[in-house]
């Protein structure tokens, strides 16, 4: 019996274990974009904004429509209220100037009640209407921004992922084969044929390069967590990136995305300003409106009872029902020019939408034409950073077969290895800005 408790927990224990143990994923960049607009915290919580404006929408459209309530309504008087009489209606032989009082009522009453009540007419309720539509449509572009926002970091993120590995595996090369071109310059050394300068040069170099790849191995791991928490995953979760650097930069290199029109009003932030300019529209129609009359009904029906004894549970309980139709009409006639103010405030706020909307579009067109820029010359420094490494790479290799016949110096040597390894580090960042500033790009233009 013991042993079978011991399974059994062990089993529990193990279920648990594998409950936690971190996940692996597999990604595109594709897949990881589709992933975090679906997963993303952002996004998940944008998507809830909508819902909750949806919710918003139908409570103001409720408001307009029948509302039935009903209330039960028991009183027990202990003392009854006296009404004051003035002279001598309950005694004609007495003083006509005597005061007397009368009690009305029953111990006991009990009124239950039904209350129908309909909007009939409301300036500001049809005007709520049409906000709540803005509203939700506020909502419905923010999610749009916010997927943007999204597609444009999980892009640059995925980028740094293949960036820092790009840079571990050319650190890792550069580490091996500097290593081997110092084993080889210290056996030349133990023959004489070199100085011990020389030697120190290499291994100088070659800390320098073990500990940018000690950095560039932590970069690795910080990236990726970064993109795991971007794309919705666990922050421990095993992520595998099937892209290439190269290759995502030569999908990203659009040599006709001058040839593409550029329409402001297709971007979401001028659809948000918009929406914006709207709302205060609204606003300004709803101070309006409060000049405007209202009319509403209501239909009330109930049953009431009076008892000196609480005898409202027997069945000769006497009940009397009632009911009644009432419409009320209110017309605003004077406010002390409390409502001119407010109506003239809600004046300024549009107009100030109007032009922050006009702002909004010359800045947007100011964006995307810096995006354009920025992209042409992140295009112009790939193209010229991958000459410049292939150039770095033949200088390096002519110094190297040169320093082991002898025929440069550890400096020349050194200074070449220098400048292939900035060579290499600047084409992986001319990589990764052909990346972001393309997606950037795409961001302003949707």
């Amino acid at each position: 019996m013991k042993q079978k408790i011991l399974i059994a927990l062990l089993l529990f224990t193990s279920l648990l274990n594998a409950q936690d143990a971190p996940k692996s994923y597999s990604f595109s960049l594709n897949q990881a974009v589709e992933h975090a607009l679906i997963n993303n915290y952002k996004s998940i919580n944008a998507s809830r904004d909508i819902e909750s404006a949806k919710q918003r929408k139908l409570e103001t459209t409720a408001a307009g429509l029948p509302q039935i309530n009903a209330g039960l309504d028991y009183s027990k008087n202990f003392i009854f209220t006296q009404q004051g009489v003035t002279g001598n209606a309950f005694n004609p032989g007495g003083d006509p100037n005597s005061i007397s009082t009368i009690a009305f009522g029953t111990k006991n009453s009990l009124n239950s009640r039904l209350t129908l009540s309909q909007l009939i007419f409301n300036g500001s309720y049809i005007v709520a209407l049409q906000a709540s539509k803005t509203y939700l449509q506020f909502y419905q572009n923010s999610k749009i921004k916010t997927d943007n926002e999204i597609r444009e970091m999980v892009t640059n993120y995925y980028g740094n992922v293949l960036l820092a590995e790009e840079s571990s595996a050319i650190l890792e090369k550069n580490k091996t084969a500097l290593q081997k071109t110092l084993f080889e310059a210290q056996e030349t050394y133990k023959n004489g044929f070199i100085e011990e300068e020389t030697m120190e040069q290499l291994q100088i170099t070659l800390a320098s390069i073990t500990s940018s790849l000690s950095n560039a191995t932590r970069l690795v791991d910080i990236s990726k967590k970064i993109l795991n928490i971007t794309v919705g995953l666990d922050i421990n979760d095993h992520l595998i990136l099937t892209e290439k650097l190269d290759v995502l930069t030569v999908k990203n290199v659009d040599l006709n995305f001058e040839n593409t029109d550029f329409d402001v009003t297709n971007t979401i932030d001028y659809q948000i300003a918009e929406n914006f300019k709207e709302q205060r529209r609204l606003e300004y129609k709803l101070q309006k409106a409060t000049y405007l009359p209202s009319l509403a009904a209501n239909a009330n029906f109930g049953y009431n009872a009076f008892s000196n004894d609480f005898s409202f549970t027997n069945q000769n309980q006497k009940w009397n029902n009632y009911s009644n139709l009432g419409v009320s009409l209110n017309v605003p006639v004077f406010s002390s020019f409390g409502k001119k103010a407010k109506n003239q405030q809600a004046k300024i706020a549009y107009q100030q939408a109007k032009t922050q909307l006009t702002e909004a579009e010359q800045m947007l067109k100011l964006q995307h034409s810096s995006a354009k820029s920025n992209y042409e010359y992140a295009i112009e420094q790939y193209a010229t950073s991958k000459s410049n490494l292939k150039l770095a790479e033949r200088i390096e290799n002519k110094q190297q077969i040169k320093f082991k016949e002898g025929l440069s110096t550890s400096f020349e040597f050194t200074e070449a290895q220098r400048q292939l390894y900035a060579a290499q580090q600047n084409y992986l960042q001319s990589m990764i800005e052909v990346i972001n500033k393309k997606t950037a790009l795409d961001k302003i233009t949707n």
